[in-house]
């Protein structure tokens, strides 16, 4: 026998999901997985397995479950969702209650009810089947984290102190009652914002995180609390739509959605249809130089998912613009995992076509970090970054408009004086000056933004 352990990362929403299972028995499980599940199926035929069980830890709100459509897809695989904590599904799928143990070959996985983060969140613990009660490995959805936690605050104000009660208990009484020995393998990596500060390695030790996990040092319930509830970063304005959505079933597709090729005079057509976006995914300085007028600028990096989830509307139709025409198949999934299924088209043949055809360009001006401090007194600088990359260091004089703010605050900025905006190093920033470019702003994005501010060595607020 021989011990199959996948771990399939998503960048941009920082997931991690996994193909457990016995090369011997041939079959497996996958833990948590995406929206986008053809890297499962490919997986389990490179590794000669069937896969018959698709486990979920817990309703997430971060992503689109690829849960239903993964099972639909193989057709092999039974969904098991835990009913701990009251949880309902409005699609079929197997109960788990805690205890529930899951044999693959000499692969024993029993669930574990480790409420805190949600009501029914369920661990599963990975043993030998021969020493069940010697676990080797845990899976911890998004309650341990490497050097953080899950947070409790994703119900509600009202159910945020409970929840946060509970997951001390999770932690304190049942992680660290296993041996220190124990790798533990989350649901998400660093940049999350299902928990603060989660370390940058995708696993861990019990024993080292009881040493260093910041969640796993508190004195006692109410300190823990306090600590929880008070390090969670900004939620997500997507999250909740989410965990509706995951929780009534998402639709099986049986593939990724279609999106038809428009020419241009089509597309423009298109754009003037009630309820479309048109959103440009190529890199900044690309858009910059030239775009369809209006459009939003969210380059199609893995970022893209939670950019679009903070930003767009999912009853909206998205019209797209693409560096090149291939690239529909790299960036639907990226919409795809933060629940974008409704596209009205793409631009076939991309800016060459619509320059081709004559059509009006729009233009966002970019502009260095060095004309910037040259300029500092005659711009309005805003900075879009996250509020702990603020109180971290910031330009001299910049106002903090955090990205998924900016469309609310537009009145709190003057048309009449030039607007500078930076991020980390250009991404947020040229979405943000794309929305602000579109209400009739004369806006300047700055490539390279804080990294090149810091490189050249300028002067930093606190």
């Amino acid at each position: 026998m021989s011990l199959i352990l996948e771990t399939v990362q998503t960048e941009g929403i920082a997931a991690l999901s996994y193909l457990i299972g016995d090369d011997q028995t041939g079959d497996a499980a996958v833990i948590d997985p995406r929206a986008d599940v053809e890297l499962y199926v490919a997986l389990a035929r490179r590794r000669k397995v069937s896969i018959t069980h698709v486990f979920e830890t817990h309703i997430h709100a971060d992503l689109m479950s690829g849960a239903r459509e993964l099972s639909a897809r193989v057709r092999t695989a039974k969904l098991y969702l835990s009913v701990e904590g009251g949880a309902k599904y409005d699609f079929e799928h197997e109960m788990v209650r805690d205890g529930a143990t899951f044999e693959f070959g000499k692969l024993a996985l029993t669930a574990r009810h480790t409420p805190g983060h949600t009501p029914e969140h369920m661990s599963l613990v990975a043993a030998e089947t021969k020493r069940v009660q010697a676990p080797w490995g845990v899976f911890t959805g998004d309650s341990l984290f490497v050097n953080s936690a899950g947070r409790p605050d994703l119900i509600g104000d009202d159910q945020a102190e409970k929840l946060a009660g509970q997951l001390f208990d999770t932690l304190y009484n049942y992680y660290l009652s296993l041996d220190d020995a124990v790798i533990i393998y989350p649901a998400h990596g660093q940049g999350s914002p299902c928990g603060a500060d989660i370390g940058d390695r995708l696993t861990s030790t019990i024993g080292y995180e009881r040493k260093f996990n910041p969640f796993l040092q508190c004195q006692d319930k109410t300190a823990f609390k306090e600590f929880a509830l008070a390090s969670a970063p900004p939620e997500p304005t997507y999250y909740r739509r989410m965990k509706l959505l995951n929780s009534r079933g998402p639709e099986v597709f049986g593939n990724l959605p279609s999106v038809p090729g428009l020419p241009p005079k089509a597309f423009k057509a298109a754009m003037g249809k009630s309820g479309v976006v048109v959103i440009d995914t190529r890199a900044m300085l690309a858009f910059g130089g030239g775009h369809v007028q209006g459009a939003l600028n969210i380059a199609g990096h893995p970022e893209l998912s939670i950019w679009a989830g903070w930003l767009l509307d999912p009853e909206q139709s998205l019209l797209l613009i693409l560096e090149n025409d291939s690239d529909v198949e790299k960036v639907v999934p990226l919409f795809l995992r933060t629940g974008f299924t409704n596209f009205e088209g793409y631009l076939v043949g991309g800016m060459k076509a619509w320059n081709n055809a004559g059509f009006r360009l729009g233009e966002v001006d970019q502009m260095s970090v060095h004309e910037v401090k040259t300029r500092q007194g005659d711009l309005q600088i805003v900075d879009v970054r996250s509020p702990e990359e603020w109180k971290q260091g910031h330009i001299p004089g910049a106002k903090h408009m955090f990205l998924p703010e900016v469309q609310k605050r537009l009145g709190e900025l003057s048309k009449e004086t030039p607007v500078a905006v930076y991020c980390d190093s250009g991404y947020r920033a040229s979405l943000a000056a794309s929305i602000l470019n579109a209400q009739g702003f004369k806006v300047h994005n700055v490539p390279g933004s804080w990294r090149a501010w810091v490189s050249a060595k300028y002067s930093v607020e606190k």
